[in-house]
């Protein structure tokens, strides 16, 4: 994806707020060719005790729209998670290279399902839609040092699960099962564009 991006709306006067600060999401979401504002959620994004992956990328989805909704409710707010889920555990954003390798190698001959959801809400019309968008990956049986220069090569330390698909990251896997193909990467856009369209604004019909 190009590093030289269109210039992002004011919220205030915005019609669509990506509520993400996430860099992949604004790039993907740049591909429908709609302007739009980005706003940072105030939510906290900790589990609930128990709470299996697909609930929590749905809840966080929700609540992140919701948040940024109530701020411009007159916007349509998309909010989005994304939650890698190994035998119903959560596996978050690695945030050091030590977890990249630990998650690396609890992952390595397995297959992750990432749930990655979405909502879009608009607070003054009191619209509402959300859905899930899960991608089966299935890793190669990884060896120590193809973790290692992969993790110095990318760095993807941001990343649920280590796993950056669009860049070095796809040397990785095996094969991805989706009916979304930017799903994995963090904004399925099939279903962005759906709930977009039911709440009024078509990127295939000029403003």
């Amino acid at each position: 994806m190009s590093s030289t991006l269109p210039p992002l709306q004011d919220a205030a006067e915005a019609r669509l707020i990506l509520g993400s600060t996430s860099r992949y999401r604004r790039e993907l979401l740049h591909r429908l060719h709609l302007p739009f504002a980005v706003c940072a959620p105030a939510v906290d994004e900790t589990p609930l005790p128990g709470e299996a992956p697909a609930t929590l990328a749905r809840r966080l989805a929700l609540a992140k729209a919701r948040e940024v909704a109530a701020r411009f409710p007159q916007a349509l707010v998309i909010g989005s998670d994304q939650v890698a889920d190994l035998d119903g555990q959560p596996i978050g954003k690695p945030g050091t290279h030590e977890r990249a390798v630990e998650q690396l190698h609890a992952m390595r001959g397995r297959t992750v399902v990432f749930q990655t959801a979405v909502a879009v809400v608009c607070q003054a019309r009191g619209f509402e839609a959300q859905d899930l968008a899960p991608v089966s990956v299935r890793f190669r049986a990884l060896d120590d040092a193809e973790i290692e220069h992969y993790l110095r090569t990318e760095q993807p330390y941001d990343c649920a699960g280590s796993a950056k698909s669009e860049g070095l990251g796809i040397a990785l896997l095996d094969a991805i099962d989706s009916d979304d193909p930017t799903a994995l990467i963090g904004l399925p856009l099939i279903r962005v564009a759906r709930m977009l369209r039911d709440g009024g604004l078509n990127p295939l019909v000029a403003a």
